[in-house]
């Protein structure tokens, strides 16, 4: 049979830092134990190239401009408001 898609837990977004190989959660769920679940990774942060040689990072950040200025943002682009961008609740 098929399972009774009302009694599955609504997806929710839950905060969680990554150490030794493990998620470890900022706040409580209300899940049940043993409960399989699928993640989807989003960082909150945007690491850096670990790029220490001066030259080397200056053909990096040269590289990375000319293939933003191939790449432009279409204008018929959808735009996306503070709302839409940033988490609430």
């Amino acid at each position: 049979m098929f399972p009774d898609m009302w009694s599955l837990p609504m997806p929710q977004a839950l905060k969680a830092v990554y150490q030794n190989g493990t998620f470890i959660l900022q706040s409580a769920c209300n899940l049940p134990e043993g409960i399989e679940v699928e993640l989807f990774v989003q960082s909150a942060q945007v690491a850096p190239p670990r790029i220490t040689d001066i030259v080397a990072r200056q053909n990096f950040l040269k590289l990375l401009v000319e293939r933003m200025q191939q790449n432009p943002i279409p204008a018929n682009a959808p735009h996306f408001t503070r709302d839409m961008l940033h988490e609430r609740g």
